[in-house]
């Protein structure tokens, strides 16, 4: 009988989460949606500047054919939506489905006041709106601009990063632009592509950044609990066997220290270790996000 009972209070727990999560997913969507409105309708499309990406080439075919935005939004997306089912899942495919309609319908039926002439601030706060857009957009686990998923794609079958093929893609599009159009509106829509690439970066992985740093050292215990007691943070003691040189067989049973901290921490990390054992072998490498755990708790002191 307890065990049933708690069967339906975890059922009913999971209900409530995957609920909430869909809330969420819809507001996201829907601020995205009406950002990259506003990024387009207030300041790209009356100034003719673009930007990267499926969007970039979607704004470029705009200004070369007599095709509605709208329109060319929906078509140059199709291939990347379909890329999606099959490499991500169905669900992602409909959200993205879903967005991208969405902005379409915005982009053809809603009139924003042009806010400014001056092309400076056109590509700066045009890629600010569209990146925040597109970055709220894949918060609620949906895209407005599909190259990711194809960059995805081609990731997995060569040697080439979801960066660096996103990095080519654009590279060539704006080269494609500044032969089709102008060079000197192709260098600034290339700055409203800087400008919405960092938007999203923000959006998606917030303020702060988060660093996971591994302590080597024979005063582990000393290290473990002053990043306990006086900087705040959880510490994971991990088991391990190494060694170096002459000693490779010799120093079995060590403990590797990690934790994840701010940037913002790191200085004071690093010279409270340097205080308990100088000759310390740290390791620090960049972490996009956390869940859970101590971080995004205040420190004790």
């Amino acid at each position: 009988m307890v065990k049933r009972l708690l069967k339906i209070q975890d059922s009913q727990w999971a209900k409530k989460i995957t609920i909430w999560r869909q809330i969420k997913d819809v507001i996201f969507i829907s601020m995205g949606v009406f950002m990259a409105s506003i990024g387009l309708k207030g300041f790209l499309l009356p100034n003719g500047f673009f930007d990267g990406g499926a969007m970039g080439i979607s704004l470029l075919l705009e200004l070369l054919t007599p095709l509605n935005l709208s329109v060319l939004i929906i078509l140059v997306n199709l291939p990347f939506i379909l890329l999606g089912a099959k490499q991500i899942s169905l669900a992602f495919a409909i959200k993205s489905t879903i967005a991208i309609f969405g902005l379409a319908l915005l982009v053809h039926f809603i009139e924003f006041p042009t806010i400014t002439a001056d092309k400076l601030l056109i590509a700066v706060f045009g890629g600010f709106f569209l990146g925040s857009g597109i970055g709220f957009a894949i918060r609620g686990g949906a895209v407005i601009d599909g190259t990711e998923v194809l960059a995805i794609s081609v990731s997995r079958k060569s040697s080439l990063t979801v960066g660096d093929f996103i990095t080519i893609f654009n590279v060539f599009l704006f080269i494609v632009a500044a032969f089709f159009v102008n060079l000197e509106t192709a260098m600034y829509s290339l700055l409203t592509y800087f400008s919405a690439s960092k938007t999203v970066d923000f959006i998606i992985n917030g303020v702060e950044e988060y660093l996971g740093v591994m302590i080597m050292s024979p005063l582990a215990e000393e290290i473990k609990s002053m990043v306990s007691n006086d900087l705040g943070r959880g510490v994971t003691v991990l088991k391990s066997d190494g060694g170096y040189g002459d000693q490779a067989n010799l120093l079995p049973d060590r403990k590797v220290l990690f934790c994840v901290i701010t940037r913002l921490e790191v200085t004071r990390m690093l010279t409270e270790i340097d205080k308990i054992d100088p000759s310390a072998f740290v390791i620090q490498y960049p972490i996009k996000d956390t869940k859970g755990g101590m971080i995004k708790k205040r420190p004790l002191h």
